[in-house]
């Protein structure tokens, strides 16, 4: 265990795919370890036996790699699993129950309805607290909440008091002997030595109880700073019943880590000025807690997705096409891609677009039937591409530059922009109206594909 520098932890549980909102909480936690000199420390709560799987353990170790939080870095430290801490938190338990921090209760959730009912409270008022009594089966330790307030100091939210009169006698083991998260969540963190608990607000309610527990253990508390959660465009809380929140999906779909890394950054910080875009260096160099706002940060698709279309391109020619080959199926030529990657760069924002971009190439031409009949029924169609025919069957400099000087020399005499004249040729050898460069495509292509691409699509038209 490093024990120079603060420790930082991240303690997400294995119950489902990677939520975009605890990337970025990872993220937080390692600029901060990162820029201080500190530890990032990686600790699984795995015990929630009913919904753990062992392949979401793997997810989170691969997706945090994806971030690039760096297992092998000497800033990193774990992974840890929280059931391997369940002695230490009975013995914790048991240190607050015989200080006088926590007593047993007997009373079931129904005996506290009814008895909450009859007094005209609201849930468990303390009426075991004075009965002295030891543990037994179906009992629950609860902590003695004091009287007064605590002071929660919180480097995102500054000082948060909370009244403990609206705080009742919480449970610190369940009546099967399990530890409850609040008790496990603190014993752990005293374990691994942590000094700097950053994490979702949602996280602020359990805080003021933490603290107590710490107190109580005669244990400093952490510095806290809880940071605002993510919304959608509805400004809900995201959801991963209702919103694309898993960071695997992002990643297959091919957003960039570079990108989805910066993106994440930005989301409730900047860097205090016009600029979104920044290197990893840079951004730890730049990030501090107190910088974060205080309000929920709109998780934004199309702005993530503008974000990676920056990074791809920042890519070199071989880097993007080295980077699109997961995407390509395996029998298409790569060097053929090459020669049409330069050209497709620009225009992409995820990674998966890219085959359905450049299939015409490859694959044919299937015609989209609204492209077809919004270009090929009007009255030049079929001239220009006799015209276009005629003059590309001569050609025997089959160039870029020289196809497109062809078909402005051919569109003079029908008095048309380029634009209006390409179009009969570009859904003839494509099939559709929108997609790369006309003729850098018809370059790729070739002389005696384009021609058969052609001469199909003019005997389809009916003049």
């Amino acid at each position: 265990m490093n024990s120079s520098g603060p420790r930082f932890r991240f303690a997400p549980s294995p119950t489902g795919y990677f939520h975009v909102g605890g990337a970025r909480t990872a993220l937080f936690n390692w600029a901060l370890a990162t820029s201080t000199g500190g530890t990032f420390v990686l600790r699984i709560e795995d015990t929630d036996e009913a919904r753990n799987r062992p392949e979401w353990t793997d997810g989170i170790l691969s997706a945090l790699e994806w971030l690039g939080i760096d297992s092998s870095s000497p800033t990193f430290e774990g992974p840890y699993f929280q059931s391997s801490y369940a002695d230490e938190h009975l013995r914790a338990a048991d240190r607050l129950f015989e200080n006088g921090y926590a007593y047993y209760c007997e009373m079931s959730p129904d005996d506290i309805a009814q008895r909450a009912k009859a007094e005209g409270v609201t849930g468990y008022n303390g009426w075991s607290r004075d009965l002295g009594l030891e543990p037994g089966p179906g009992r629950v330790l609860r902590f003695k909440v004091p009287e007064g307030s605590t002071i929660v100091r919180d480097q995102v939210r500054g000082d948060v008091e909370f009244d403990h009169s609206v705080i009742e006698d919480f449970v610190l083991v369940r009546s099967n002997g399990t530890p409850v998260f609040n008790l496990a969540n603190v014993v752990d963190d005293m374990s691994m030595g942590i000094t700097n608990v950053i994490r979702a607000e949602e996280h602020l309610p359990n805080t003021p109880k933490q603290q107590m527990i710490w107190t109580a253990l005669d244990r400093e508390p952490p510095v806290w700073g809880h940071v605002p959660v993510l919304v959608n465009e509805q400004r809900k809380k995201l959801s991963k019943r209702r919103d694309k929140v898993a960071l695997e999906q992002y990643r297959d779909e091919g957003i960039l880590s570079d990108a989805m890394v910066n993106y994440l950054m930005t989301l409730g910080w900047s860097a205090g000025d016009d600029r979104e875009i920044l290197p990893w260096d840079e951004i730890t160099s730049l990030f501090a807690l107190g910088d974060v706002n205080l309000s929920p940060a709109f998780f934004d698709v199309k702005k993530l997705a503008a974000f990676n279309g920056e990074y791809i391109r920042m890519m070199s020619e071989d880097e993007f096409a080295a980077a699109c080959d997961p995407w390509l199926p395996d029998d298409w030529d790569r060097a053929t891609f090459a020669a049409i990657a330069p050209h497709v760069q620009p225009r992409l924002v995820t990674f998966s677009e890219v085959s359905g971009v450049v299939d015409f190439i490859f694959n044919g031409v299937e015609y989209d039937e609204a492209s077809w009949d919004k270009v090929m029924t009007t009255d030049v169609a079929a001239p220009l591409l006799d015209e276009s025919i005629l003059r590309y069957s001569a050609v025997d400099n089959w160039q870029a530059d020289n196809l497109k000087a062809i078909l402005e020399h051919i569109m003079e005499p029908f008095g048309l922009k380029l634009g209006k004249a390409q179009a009969p040729v570009r859904v003839a050898v494509t099939g559709r109206t929108v997609g790369p460069p006309l003729f850098e495509s018809l370059e790729v292509i070739g002389q005696s594909e384009t021609l058969s691409r052609l001469r199909h699509a003019r005997g389809r038209i009916s003049t």
